[in-house]
């Protein structure tokens, strides 16, 4: 089965690209590597990150801390998702 995890932040205005950086680094600090991963930014100081796992639903994969608080507009929001097709 593949699991996608999804990671999705909101940083201070103005500091979107180092929110950016911040999720490159961490996502190569994970304990294990993902199938697959992108990372996207959007507008508004927006990052989010996606990772593909080959594993149930409810399997314990790693996932990105949470940012520095002064770093973050808002609590980072996450969500799993499973494959259906």
């Amino acid at each position: 089965m593949t699991v996608a995890l999804m990671w999705e932040a909101r940083a201070v205005e103005g500091r979107g690209a180092e929110l950016l950086e911040w999720a490159y680094t961490q996502v190569e600090l994970l304990a294990t590597a993902p199938v697959r991963r992108e990372i996207f930014r959007a507008p508004q100081d927006r990052v989010l990150v996606l990772t593909w796992w080959d594993a149930p639903y409810d399997a314990d994969l790693p996932e990105l801390p949470e940012p520095a608080a002064e770093l973050m507009a808002r609590p980072v929001h996450r969500w799993r998702f499973e494959s259906v097709g």
